[in-house]
């Protein structure tokens, strides 16, 4: 009984040992794993459930909303508590470098760090910023743009190059008619914060 207690004190210690040892690796391999997590990633899980979200932009401005589609460097947001009495809410699409900040709540934060499925990224993940306002320019889409220095301005994009867009600035809720033009803008894709498209108007 003496030799079956003792070995019974190790087996118990052992197990302890090895117990402590899977817990160190474990913590260890947890930190490695979110060392190697991007925001793109968070993002994508954030947008997978639409969570809601206040987004603080590098010009200073903070806007609610909910989180939609991931892009391949840009992210698209409806606004919440829109207030313009539009039919939908408008639809901000946001290059990840305007991108200052993220409020949520906890829940949404600990499920962001959940490892994403690793399969092949959806054809819209692959979308550049350019290709989407080409689109715009496209379709002929009205738009208020936000840049880094602060000012909005509402207009149609004429084109969108491979840095750069052209804007035809009028005002918002007008048509792009010559009559209405009141001049023309190049604004490069580094200036901008956000793009702004009304939301009964699905790009």
């Amino acid at each position: 009984m003496h030799w079956d207690r003792l070995f019974e004190d190790l087996e118990g210690q052992l197990a302890s040992e090895w117990e402590a040892e899977r817990a160190v690796l474990d913590a260890e391999s947890e930190r490695l794993r979110i060392a190697r997590l991007d925001l793109r990633a968070r993002l994508r899980t954030l947008c997978s459930v639409g969570a809601d979200a206040t987004i603080d932009l590098v010009s200073g401005r903070r806007i609610p909303v909910s989180l939609q589609t991931l892009g391949a460097d840009w992210v698209a947001v409806a606004a919440r508590g829109n207030g313009e009495g539009s039919s939908a809410p408008a639809a901000f699409f946001l290059p990840l470098t305007a991108v200052a900040g993220i409020t949520t709540d906890h829940g949404m934060i600990l499920a962001s760090l959940e490892e994403p499925p690793s399969a092949d990224l959806p054809l819209r993940e692959r979308m550049t910023l350019g290709f989407v306002l080409r689109d715009f320019a496209r379709r002929r889409i009205p738009v208020r743009i936000s840049t880094h220095v602060g000012d909005d301005v509402h207009g149609t994009i004429d084109r969108a190059a491979a840095d750069h867009l052209d804007l035809a600035v009028h005002d918002a809720g007008e048509a792009r008619f010559a009559a209405a033009v009141h001049g023309f803008r190049i604004i490069p894709f580094s200036s901008l914060v956000a793009v702004r498209a009304p939301g009964d108007q699905t790009p």
